[in-house]
C-alpha cells in the first residue's frame, strides 16, 4: 500500500509540473495574439490618418 501511495504522489507531482508549463505556453500565445491585434489596429489607424491628411491630393 505504501508503494501505491508513493507512485500516486509521484504521478500527481508530474501532472502538477506539466500543468505549470501549460499556463506559460498559453500566456505566450496570448501575448503574441495581443501583439498581432495591436499591430493590426495601429496599421489601420495609420492608414486612416494618412488618408485624412492626404485626401485633398487625390
Amino acid at each position: 500500500m505504501a508503494v501505491q501511495e508513493s507512485n500516486t504522489s509521484q504521478s500527481n507531482h508530474q501532472q502538477q509540473q506539466h500543468q505549470n508549463c501549460d499556463p506559460c505556453k498559453s500566456f505566450g500565445q496570448k501575448c503574441s495574439q495581443l501583439v498581432k491585434k495591436q499591430r493590426a489596429k495601429f496599421y489601420i489607424l495609420r492608414r486612416c490618418v494618412a488618408m485624412l491628411l492626404c485626401w485633398h491630393e487625390h
